[in-house]
């Protein structure tokens, strides 16, 4: 354990892959639990993981054409994001439903491509992470687009917030919910193509989902809600990573624990206060 702390500090390795992993991570760790709230206020929890795993796909069948990865991932999963909202507001076929056709055709397909030109280890990191893999131009592109994710929930804090709580009401006081949507789930697919760098298809959803459920047990208030739960996913994000490195342990992993440890916390710490009120 010692000479793991030692190692973290170590110019060779925390210069050239921890520092680069802490940066990218945490840009990407803030716009997943400010996405997050929205997505779970507006019961579309699970778009993230259908995102992801349709990224997954994508970004396998790039690899076996030697194409760029995120070049080929990111529209693809921008266009799946336009279809699932599109599909979700369509009563006829259940976002639920739309989401678990679209994920597991999508997740058969990336397994089936790169199993059938054998290079399932080259891509296993898109299913399971690997944050400390991340390459210069990686933190660049996530940083950059964090940026513009952040940019824009800021800006568009206001009309978030109106088509969240009560988008028939947003609609009525001349609010195009329906443009406000789009330019949601163009944020959404950004920010999962981005997480499943760091935590992979199988983890990122819990980016978007834990921080916020854990933030609702306290807070009651929308602002509320964003603030804790950009806080606890940073803090869930910075622990995970140190216990990652500290005992040898999946990245992703560590922090998805981590995040259900606060949750779990919160939980209680809210039935108290119930309780005593």
């Amino acid at each position: 354990m010692t000479e793991n702390i030692r190692l973290m500090f170590t110019p060779e390795f925390f210069g050239a892959i921890l520092l680069p992993a802490l940066i990218g991570g945490l840009a990407v760790t803030i716009c997943s639990s400010l996405l997050g709230v929205t997505l779970v206020l507006k019961r579309y929890s699970m778009i993230g993981d259908g995102l992801s795993h349709i990224g997954y796909g994508a970004l396998s069948v790039a690899a076996v054409m030697n194409l760029a990865p995120l070049k080929v991932a990111l529209p693809v999963v921008i266009v799946a994001a336009f279809i699932l909202l599109r599909l979700s507001e369509n009563s006829r076929f259940s976002g639920d439903s739309a989401i678990a056709l679209f994920s597991t055709t999508a997740l058969a397909v990336g397994i089936l491509v790169s199993s059938k030109a054998g290079i399932t280890n080259d891509v296993s990191h898109y299913m399971f992470g690997s944050i400390l893999a991340m390459s210069k131009s990686d933190v660049i592109l996530s940083v950059t687009l964090s940026v513009i994710v952040i940019s824009a929930f800021i800006f568009l804090y206001n009309r978030i917030f109106s088509v969240t709580f009560d988008e028939n009401f947003a609609r009525a006081t001349g609010v195009n919910a329906g443009i406000y949507n789009m330019i949601f789930a163009v944020l959404t697919a950004v920010t999962v193509v981005l997480g499943m760098m760091m935590m992979g298809a199988l983890l990122i959803s819990s980016l978007i989902v834990i921080p916020t459920l854990t933030a609702m047990r306290i807070c009651h208030s929308f602002k509320g809600v964003v603030l804790t739960a950009g806080t606890v996913s940073v803090v869930s994000f910075l622990v995970g990573m140190f216990i990652s490195l500290l005992f040898n342990t999946a990245p992703g992993a560590s922090i998805v624990i981590v995040n259900v440890f606060f949750f779990l916390c919160f939980s209680i710490a809210g039935t108290v206060s119930r309780k005593r009120s």
